[in-house]
């Protein structure tokens, strides 16, 4: 017989939820509200496991073994419950995100304790879902939603906001319509959706208004956003940029994931005229060679995107470029590889992100032929990273002696400390006394740590 579950009803008890995220800043945001969605049905968030009533894994699909790693965590989790109806009490299990949307009901399957399965496109229906596992059910809640999510979502209420901090981030688009071999985002996050621009502006003016100073717009592909603005004539992504710009109190504006194919002249002139967005670009290339680019279905070659920086740079000379690689995708010969690391030395990224080809089940790439060794791939991820971590290390001592803005965060590790942030995404220490969290202020860098810079006050 299959085990039900009720959730606690005492009126004046505060309901606790416990929300683990895994993966990507999309799966942040989505955490945050499902939390803000939840709040309306009674809970309120906290920090430790031990304290919830109900357990949400926000989980990524991206890489190898991702759904492995939450069927591990929920067998701890189902402990805790158990040990909890020992004890006279109830935990609620339930699983969201990607993984969710993959595996379905087979969560349930493999982990009967789990309460509710619910899929990226349908966490608004979280209060409903609950309503559900009260009445003894076992809900998968993985259909992509008819109406709009993000209308049916609560409004950003100003403490929760404030209590997150000066930056934030803002989903303004969902999916992905690329298809690129190696990737499972459009099985999982469907097809490419863009919010309306008066959503966005609304809930961006609602986030200025709570105190938060830098927003970073999200997407799955979020330079393909063509969103509708108020006259019903379709935006771009650049068009969006300088209308949040004009939003008080909002001083810094940031946008990733990117695909090349999605840069267009608009959005790079933004780059050019608008200082409110930051000099940093995240714009993934995945290989430096056009056999592997087009295996991979990237629908661009590594001239292409030497084209496309040379641009950029052209518009924003200060810009900083950060990447994405894979190695050992499926048929990569010792010249692809070197074709990746003559990209990197053309470019020099001052981060970027490297890993590994996995295949994921289901997608092309799992089902082609001339898969690399993994003694193989674990060699060229390591020559690649040493190039990247190099070129990392020459950008950040590139700032010693310059002077900069700096965005005032939070506070340091350790005492006497704040921490900001600088256009270029690094961490940057001062000391507490000279600002107080969300100012603006002029620092000049003084020395470098590992992945930090110090400075002072100008």
């Amino acid at each position: 017989m299959e085990q039900t579950t009720t959730l606690p009803t005492e009126k004046g008890t505060p309901k606790k939820v416990f929300v683990k995220t895994y993966g990507c800043q999309m799966n942040v945001y989505d955490s945050q509200r499902m939390t803000d969605a939840l709040a309306a049905d009674g809970y309120v968030a906290t920090e430790v496991i031990e304290d919830a009533d109900l357990v949400l894994l926000n989980t990524c699909h991206i890489r190898e073994k991702a759904a492995e790693k939450v069927y591990s965590e929920l067998g701890r989790i189902r402990e805790m419950k158990a040990e909890r109806e020992i004890n006279g009490g109830e935990l609620v299990i339930g699983v969201t995100g990607c993984v969710a949307q993959a595996e379905g009901s087979e969560i349930l399957r493999r982990s009967p304790a789990v309460d509710l399965v619910v899929g990226p496109q349908t966490y608004h229906r979280l209060p409903d879902v609950l309503a559900k596992v009260r009445n003894g059910e076992k809900v998968v809640e993985t259909e992509y939603a008819i109406e709009d999510k993000f209308a049916h979502l609560p409004k950003l209420q100003r403490a929760a906001v404030a209590k997150r901090g000066v930056t934030a981030f803002l989903t303004v688009q969902e999916g992905c319509d690329k298809f690129c071999t190696f990737c499972v985002v459009p099985y999982t996050r469907g097809s490419e959706v863009s919010r309306p621009v008066s959503q966005i502006v609304a809930e961006a003016e609602r986030l200025a208004d709570a105190g938060v100073r830098e927003v970073t717009l999200l997407g799955q592909n979020v330079n393909a956003w063509h969103g509708e603005g108020p006259d019903g004539s379709e935006w771009g992504l650049g068009r969006l940029l300088f209308r949040l710009a004009e939003i008080p109190g909002l001083a810094r504006l940031r946008y990733t994931t990117s695909h090349p194919r999605d840069m267009d002249d608009d959005l790079i002139a933004a780059h050019r005229d608008l200082g409110a967005l930051m000099p940093y670009l995240h714009l993934p290339v995945q290989s430096g060679s056009d056999r592997i680019l087009k295996a991979m279905n990237r629908r661009h070659t590594g001239a292409d995107y030497l084209r496309l920086i040379e641009r950029i740079r052209s518009a924003r000379s200060d810009i900083a470029m950060s990447g994405d690689f894979i190695v050992g995708f499926p048929g990569e010969t010792e010249a692809d590889f070197e074709d990746t690391l003559k990209m990197v030395r053309e470019v020099s990224y001052a981060s970027a992100f490297s890993f590994k080809y996995s295949p994921r089940p289901g997608t092309p790439g799992a089902e082609m032929g001339g898969h690399v060794d993994e003694p193989v791939k674990d060699e060229r991820l390591r020559r690649l990273q040493e190039l990247l971590n190099e070129q990392q290390q020459a950008f950040t001592t590139s700032m010693i002696g310059r002077t900069m803005s700096t965005l005032i965060e939070k506070p340091g590790r350790q005492p006497g400390q704040k921490v900001g942030r600088s256009p270029w995404l690094q961490p940057v220490i001062v000391d507490e006394k000279v600002a107080e969290i969300g100012d603006i202020i002029d620092v000049r860098i003084t020395k470098t740590g590992f992945n930090s810079l110090f400075a002072d006050p100008v």
